[in-house]
């Protein structure tokens, strides 16, 4: 016969357990479970946890008790909160528990009016329970209190309420605690979870190009900039409360088939090419661009980031230009068309002829084996977060194999998925081991459809973690091409407060939305294939940036650590189509944050929000006072509560106050 205790519905669990799920230092996890028997008897659980190796070389053991939260449903919550990196395993034990049972019973029937005459047996029954209980027990005095208390039940001489007074005292209760009774005891099976930094889930990312940071000469003309102009741009960067600086590739670039301005087919003389055009005669994917400086100069540069509190991403873009070391060493690499010449890579309508996609059938472990001692090569020169460029195009196993060898070496490297793909596609490398993963968040403007990808997040927490990136090299959206500086304050709040990291393109500052041309999302003189100076100080000065609003979003994120949650968003209803209200909660502060952010650019909205006692944390029909980041106010909230919104003043109010 099978387990008359069954435990299901574990949660969090990928697919069986075939991936572990995902946590950070620190991060207040949740773990449930469905829990019955047949019958009423009363059931107990625990969920425990074992650790890493510890610098005691020993592994870290936790148990935590289970709570029944939903006994309609028979689920059972917990809440682990890890303090180590690394893999954790969880199981969960559940027990009948004997003396609860007989104790609610007997209380059930006390209260129904039965006397001695009736509950012999329950007596009984019950100074048998206490018996056993004690025979676990060294401490005489607890021996005592419990043989003392079975006595009692066995003493038909005194009236019943004296007979059970001692069984049912706090002191036998708190004995039953420490000496659980448990009877057909059962485990679950054995369940991974890793748990990474915390820069794994929350953090503000700012991409920009170094070969743009040279200024221009005496003629106006652009210059190539180096790692050394790059590392003079990190004290703006850092002023603007950014936790990460993501670098384009910074390989040597390829001269055969280079593309020139907006992706034309022929590159003039000057022509820089596109970064993703990796590698030449001057090395591939483990040497710099001659033009930004030596590896000891990049060294330089991720020095003067780490002092800034600044970590480097690096760009893993495995293809190749046409002329990378690889396509002469490495032919088997790559795929032949039938007129035996080396197929470039497409994304019909685009096409980059400038740029060779590896083939990972022919050779798949000599490939892997490679990649693998590139990532590592750059771990050792400080890089620990990549932004893996297109994975969707690669194997899955590839990605599998590769990112659990690198955390066996370097546990603290981070992978970032730009897999704008299919929903199957980028869950699916989310599960495979994708620390956090681009989503469609810039493709979603309207309420409805933000609220829904909101609570999707949320909903995925255990396995894909967001990063919102307002815009891209590659992706200008319509919105922010039609919708003037106001559009861009709308677009940097919903991302900086719906995902605990978000991040930023150069030039999003300056409101740069000149599309190529109509319908298209490809920047005009896009920095791919070009170099693009920008006067950031001299736009700021002149009131025509939007870095003071960036700032203030990070200063709040860093001050609300409910905006730095991802699993306890809750989308309200309100009363305008324009506006999008959701609260975050930080279960370890108890501080909630609602955010109440416009969709509207072009007109002030008064808007009226609803919110449940569960939400504000306090009984029906009271309210709380929560202090308005924005503002500055003290606003009052309760169950209806009406704001006004004036986009040409600030386009969000971000109120907090504390649910305990």
């Amino acid at each position: 016969m099978g387990k008359r205790l069954r435990i299901e519905a574990l949660y969090p669990v990928l697919d069986g357990g075939e991936y572990p799920a995902k946590c950070v230092v620190g991060e207040h996890l949740p773990v449930s479970a469905v829990i019955w028997r047949e019958g009423h008897e009363t059931l107990a659980a625990h969920v425990t946890f074992t650790g890493p190796l510890g610098q005691d070389a020993e592994r870290r053991e936790l148990t935590v008790p289970l709570r029944l939260t939903d006994p309609g449903e028979d689920r059972w919550e917990a809440t682990f909160v890890p303090d180590l990196t690394g893999l954790w395993t969880f199981r969960v034990t559940a027990w009948s528990a004997p003396w609860e049972t007989w104790r609610h019973a007997l209380r059930a029937k006390l209260d129904d009016g039965h006397g001695a005459d009736q509950l012999g047996n329950e007596l009984e029954s019950g100074a048998r329970l206490l018996e056993r209980m004690s025979d676990g027990i060294r401490e005489a005095e607890r021996v005592g209190t419990l043989r003392r208390a079975a006595a009692r039940l066995r003493d038909a001489a005194l009236p019943l309420a004296e007979r059970v007074a001692p069984a049912l005292s706090p002191d036998v209760t708190q004995l039953a605690r420490l000496h659980p009774l448990r009877e057909l005891t059962t485990d679950s099976e054995t369940y991974p979870v890793w748990v990474d930094r915390q820069r794994a889930l929350t953090g503000a990312w700012y991409e920009f190009f170094p070969r743009s940071t040279g200024g221009r000469d005496a003629a106006g003309r652009p210059v190539h900039g180096t790692f050394a102009t790059a590392a003079a741009e990190l004290p703006r960067i850092a002023r603007m409360g950014f936790d990460v600086v993501y670098l384009p590739p910074i390989h040597p670039i390829g001269e055969v088939h280079r593309k020139g301005a907006n992706n034309a087919l022929t590159a003039g003389p000057d022509d820089v090419g596109s970064p993703w055009a990796v590698g030449s005669s001057a090395g591939g994917h483990d040497a710099v661009h001659p033009a930004l400086g030596t590896l000891a100069d990049f060294d330089a540069f991720v020095a003067a980031a780490r002092a800034l509190d600044l970590e480097v991403a690096l760009d893993l873009a495995l293809q190749c230009a046409p002329d990378h070391p690889w396509l002469t060493e490495h032919p088997e690499w790559f795929t032949r068309r039938p007129d035996g010449s080396v197929a470039y890579a497409e994304n019909p309508p685009k096409r980059y002829q400038d740029i060779h996609p590896l083939d990972f059938d022919a050779d798949p472990a000599g490939l892997a084996a490679e990649v693998l001692r590139i990532v590592r090569f750059w771990a050792d020169h400080g890089v620990r977060i990549f932004r893996v460029d297109n994975p969707h195009t690669k194997p899955a196993e590839f990605w599998h194999w590769l990112i659990w060898r690198v955390k066996a070496s370097h546990p603290d490297v981070l992978f970032l998925a730009e897999a704008f793909t299919r929903p199957a596609v980028l869950k699916g490398l989310a599960r495979l081991g994708f620390t956090q993963s681009y989503t469609y968040f810039t493709w979603r403007t309207g309420r409805d459809e933000l609220a829904d990808y909101a609570r999707e997040l949320a909903d995925s927490a255990h396995f894909l973690r967001p990063n919102l990136f307002v815009n891209t090299p590659d992706i200008l959206h319509a919105s922010l091409q039609h919708g003037g500086p106001t559009t861009f304050a709308i677009r940097a709040a919903l991302a900086a407060t719906m995902s605990p990291t978000w991040g930023v393109y150069s030039g999003f500052e300056l409101y740069e939305h000149r599309a190529l041309r109509p319908g298209s999302e490809e920047y005009l003189d896009s920095e791919k294939y070009q170099l693009r100076p920008r006067d950031f100080e001299g736009e700021l000065a002149a009131g025509r940036s939007l870095a003071p609003w960036i700032t203030r979003l990070n200063e709040i994120r860093r001050a609300r650590p409910a905006l730095r949650q991802q699993r306890h968003l809750t989308v309200h209803p309100c009363d305008h189509e324009a506006v999008l209200a959701f609260t975050k909660a930080d279960p370890a502060t108890g501080e909630r944050t609602l955010c109440v952010i416009t969709l509207d650019p072009t007109a002030p909205v008064d808007v009226t929000v609803t919110l449940t006692p569960e939400t504000l944390g306090r009984p029906a029909g009271t309210s709380v006072v929560a202090h308005d980041d924005i503002t500055g106010a003290d606003v009052t909230l309760g169950a209806s509560t009406r704001l006004e919104i004036d986009p040409r003043v600030a386009v969000a109010h971000l109120l907090t106050w504390s649910a305990r």
